[in-house]
């Protein structure tokens, strides 16, 4: 542990715990260790991404303790949960949550997430399953010449290829 403070660590190792605990015969969030990893990565960033982590896990802890006078890393899951849920939306690039911690939630959701599958203990986990990838074939991508062209009039519309759009997607710095 380097950057987060002990109740800000604490907070992070539950919230991991919660948003993604083992599946199966994969290893979750604390098994893969990333609550140190978001520790070394966090404090590793520049400083509006440390202000949305330390920010967020205060404004947990402080919730926490308002609602049910207690650590957050010591709620049960019904009372994470309460605490989460209005949180934990789908949004689209282009429209991010505006409420400081929807933005917590979601980034904190997808970092523990690629952190985790990323992680060696998930990858040693997916090399020693027994499981088989039958049923799971892989096609090459084929060009499709005659889309650009227009000269094969066979070609079914949903084979043709979209045209490049004109605009980029708008980036939004976290």
């Amino acid at each position: 542990q380097h950057f987060f403070n002990q109740v800000q660590m604490a907070t992070l190792i539950r919230l991991c715990d919660v948003l993604l605990p083992p599946i199966g015969d994969k290893p979750g969030a604390l098994q893969a260790e990333t609550p140190l990893f978001l520790d070394f990565l966090i404090g590793s960033s520049p400083a509006p991404r440390k202000d949305v982590y330390t920010g967020g896990l205060n404004w947990l802890e402080a919730e926490s303790q308002r609602r049910y006078g207690k650590a957050f890393a010591k709620l049960d899951e019904g009372q994470t949960d309460s605490l989460l849920k209005p949180w934990l939306r789908t949004w689209m690039t282009d429209h991010p949550p505006t409420e400081p911690h929807a933005d917590f939630v979601n980034i904190a959701h997808d970092n523990i997430r690629s952190a985790t599958v990323n992680s060696k203990a998930w990858n040693d986990a997916a090399s020693s399953s027994a499981q088989a990838l039958s049923g799971l074939y892989w096609y090459p991508i084929e060009a499709d010449i005659y889309a650009r062209t227009g000269d094969h009039p066979t070609l079914p519309p949903h084979v043709a290829a979209a045209p490049k759009a004109s605009h980029t997607i708008p980036s939004y710095p976290r």
